[in-house]
């Protein structure tokens, strides 16, 4: 069964699109929301992380990381 894994970020993001190919290329399914571009993404993203606006938000089952690669 691939893995799942859900990214908010925005797309002018160097460490968003680094965290999108890093886990696209271990196999796993990327669920990618712009929280840019879409407010409910942002809502989410916001009450996930209580507040936190840094990106890339990954979320993986229920283990959250905020940043990527030096982010």
């Amino acid at each position: 069964m691939t893995k799942e894994i859900t990214i908010f970020g925005k797309k002018t993001c160097p460490f968003t699109r680094r965290a999108r190919e890093a886990k696209s290329q271990e196999g796993m399914k990327v669920i990618y929301r712009d929280v840019q571009e879409d407010g409910q993404a942002l809502e989410e993203m916001l009450r996930l992380t209580q507040g936190n606006r840094r990106i890339p938000v990954m979320l993986e089952g229920d283990k959250l990381s905020i940043g990527f690669g030096g982010s």
